[in-house]
């Protein structure tokens, strides 16, 4: 099978479509015929080592000293189940979801997942573009959303609201009844709004605790503010959350299987701002690399 393959830590130039051997599932497990992946933030930082310190140590003893150890990145997808099946999936059933832990493998014609995993049946007025489009963003923001325990009604500013996982927290945030502030680029309050925000704030031109409003949470969804800032905008016993702490999202399938029911009700859609196909893999890790892109960048494996 063809397969984008890290031979190195470093720029997308150390990308590389090779032919590897398609894997073989064992017991509990489905041989997933991969239809498309998408570029995220774990696959570059992965890929480019972005981390300093002892923490750049650390990443190497994980992952690989000199290269990654499970060279095949990507860690969604949306694809047909292969061969025989396992547990409540069968043969052709469209499925999608995300690999565990340092797994990756979705960079590839196929990957080995378990079927008790993080996989579900596509939402079934999806094309395999939209279906793996909202799998990390959806995933990792309902995953930070419930250690808040929001309650209907609510006020949730959602920082960084137009990457992937900001354009989910901002509609997972309506669906579940609350009023939602976005806070992004000024170039992308339309993309914003449109996806369920009633307010918006252009950080570039303004700081969000200069309005002075109370929000029950603030879910910094880039990493990039902090829980000594986020506080001065918190009404008393609010919640900050963020992706730039020690806490790592949990992916499951009980979130997969609402993410499905949210977009065939279309209180979720899918935000994409480039498609690829899997030859201009490198491309792909280019355009996330510059930090500017809108929702998901979708990698087409196959056709």
């Amino acid at each position: 099978m063809k397969a984008v393959i890290c031979t190195r830590y470093g720029g997308p130039e150390v990308l590389q479509i090779q032919d590897v051997r398609k894997p073989v599932p064992k017991g509990g497990e489905i041989l997933v015929r991969v239809m498309a992946s998408a570029v995220n933030s774990a696959d570059v930082r992965t890929r480019g080592l972005e981390v300093s310190g002892f923490m750049r140590i650390a990443m190497r003893l994980m992952l690989g000293w000199s290269k990654p150890r499970q060279p095949i990145l990507g860690t969604v997808f949306a694809g047909t189940v292969e061969g025989r099946g396992a547990g409540s999936f069968k043969t052709n059933d469209r499925v999608y979801g995300c690999t565990s832990g340092l797994s990756y493998g979705c960079h590839a014609e196929y990957v080995i997942v378990k079927s008790d995993g993080a996989v579900a049946p596509m939402p079934e007025n999806a094309s395999f573009d939209e279906a793996v489009s909202f799998v990390f963003g959806g995933t990792t923001a309902l995953s930070f959303l419930d250690k808040a325990n929001p309650q209907d009604g609510q006020e949730l500013l959602v920082y960084g609201a137009s990457g992937a996982v900001g354009t989910s927290a901002v509609q997972i945030g309506s669906a579940l009844g609350l009023k939602v502030t976005g806070a992004a680029s000024g170039a992308n309050e339309e993309l914003v709004r449109g996806l369920g925000a009633s307010d918006f704030i252009d950080y570039r031109n303004e700081d969000y605790i200069a309005k002075g409003l109370g929000y029950d949470i603030i879910f910094d969804a880039v990493g990039k503010t902090s829980k000594a800032i986020a506080k001065k905008a918190l009404k008393p016993g609010g919640r900050f959350i963020t992706v730039g702490g020690a806490s790592v999202a949990k992916e499951t399938k009980a979130q997969l299987e609402q993410l499905k029911a949210w977009f065939e009700l279309g209180k979720l859609k899918a935000v994409i701002d480039r498609t690829y196909d899997l030859e201009n893999a490198a491309e792909a890790h280019a355009y996330v690399d510059k930090g500017h892109k809108k929702g998901n960048v979708v990698l087409r494996i196959q056709s």
